[in-house]
């Protein structure tokens, strides 16, 4: 028999291993009629598991040549998601990463130019230095000056419009809606793009949640797309598409982008096991107003913190909540554990809160927050059901 000492660490232990996923067959711990270990994940939203009716579109779907343009599904997925934004063409990728990617070096060129991002962006943080080693630019890091967003003085006091020789002049300017789920008003974003465009500057969009903005209402999808000459969106963080993402923009930039995908090995043959789930995740996840649940929970995630005394290190407007845990002395590893011995998959105070988060997920969520506040033990408070987190349950929407 166990002591209490060992029972934590036996707990955790069979938590991890009933919730890592498992490839040999044995044990399915996650299944399409429900997220499983998803619904108790707090780490990111690409976390999100596929659905029936996305496996349905998949078996259904047609298996022609992505590369040649002759699939249906991808073609049709392109042109609704073009006319959704209110852009000319539009054309799938892989990931988020390959879409700025594409994006930005279609747009540049030729060196020397550089390019304009908040210092906390996606493309300068978590695209392995794409940016230098595939379009050959120089990045120029911008500081939100407010703490939340940039802003059009903040990317004036960056930018390079020169003609000396010496100069690195500035030809794009990459904003990142949202960031730390923190939304870019859109009048905001229409003073940068007009202030641009006047300097002959080109507006990228990395908009991978610009989903979580228009759900939250800060405007809508043709409103924020027309601020800028390329858009980036994602099908796989909080709208739970198995993978894929896609850029918009106008003809020419599409052909050229087609081009420079198939050069870096992005080009796809039976597209359509990719774009028929995508267009699922679009329909019932962001169409369906699925979205707008989880900031309600990120919302009620937040005021139970507050409750406690806590602070947040950014508001919550959309679907993450930002815990100040050096204000409260709890370190990011004793936190984790804390989740841990609760059954969640926590990473540190970032709590990113989507759709298939379940009720559950929030209560245990609560108990952390008291043995954190309150000092209340969690060993043998909470017992974790490993078929539960095979099932997964019913996930509230």
């Amino acid at each position: 028999m166990a002591t209490n000492g060992q029972a934590p660490a036996l707990k955790r232990q069979r938590v991890e291993k009933e919730a890592e996923h498992i490839s040999n067959g044995e044990v399915a711990v996650n299944n399409w009629s429900s997220p499983g270990p998803a619904a108790f994940d707090f780490r990111s939203d690409v976390t999100t598991t596929p659905t029936t009716r996305m496996l349905n579109a998949i078996a259904s779907t047609t298996l022609l040549d992505d590369v040649f343009q002759s699939d249906p599904t991808t073609n049709n997925l392109e042109t609704f998601i073009a006319e959704l934004t209110g852009k000319d063409s539009a054309l799938l990728v892989l990931s988020g990463t390959m879409g700025n990617q594409v994006a930005i070096r279609a747009h540049l060129q030729g060196p020397p130019h550089s390019i304009v991002t908040d210092h906390r962006s996606h493309i300068m943080q978590h695209e392995a230095g794409g940016v230098a080693s595939l379009c050959g630019a120089m990045t120029l890091t911008v500081e939100p000056s407010n703490g939340r967003y940039v802003t059009l003085e903040d990317v004036k006091k960056k930018t390079i419009i020169s003609d000396n020789v010496h100069a690195c002049p500035t030809k794009l300017v990459s904003l990142e809606n949202t960031l730390a789920g923190v939304i870019i008003p859109l009048a905001e974003c229409q003073r940068i793009s007009a202030w641009a465009h006047e300097n002959n500057i080109i507006m990228h969009l990395d908009g991978a949640r610009l989903w979580e903005a228009v759900a939250a209402g800060a405007g809508s999808l043709k409103d924020y797309c027309a601020c800028f000459d390329s858009i980036s969106l994602c099908f796989s963080k909080g709208l739970g598409a198995p993978i894929g993402s896609i850029i918009i923009g106008t003809q020419a930039f599409i052909t050229r982008s087609r081009w420079i995908r198939k050069s870096i090995g992005g080009g796809l043959r039976q597209a359509g096991v990719v774009t028929a789930a995508a267009r699922v995740a679009v329909e019932d996840t962001f169409l369906g107003g699925l979205l707008s649940a989880s900031h309600d929970r990120a919302r009620k995630i937040e005021e139970m913190w507050k409750g406690y005394g806590g602070k947040t290190v950014h508001p919550v407007e959309t679907n993450m909540v930002w815990l100040d845990l050096e204000a409260v002395g709890v370190s990011v590893e004793k936190f984790i554990e804390l989740g841990e011995m609760v059954g969640l998959r926590l990473m540190g105070g970032r709590l990113v809160v989507h759709y298939q988060i379940r009720d559950e997920a929030t209560e245990r969520l609560g108990k952390v927050m008291r043995a954190v506040w309150k000092g209340e033990e969690l060993n043998g408070s909470v017992d974790i059901d490993p078929q539960e987190l095979k099932k997964g349950g019913k996930v509230a929407r």
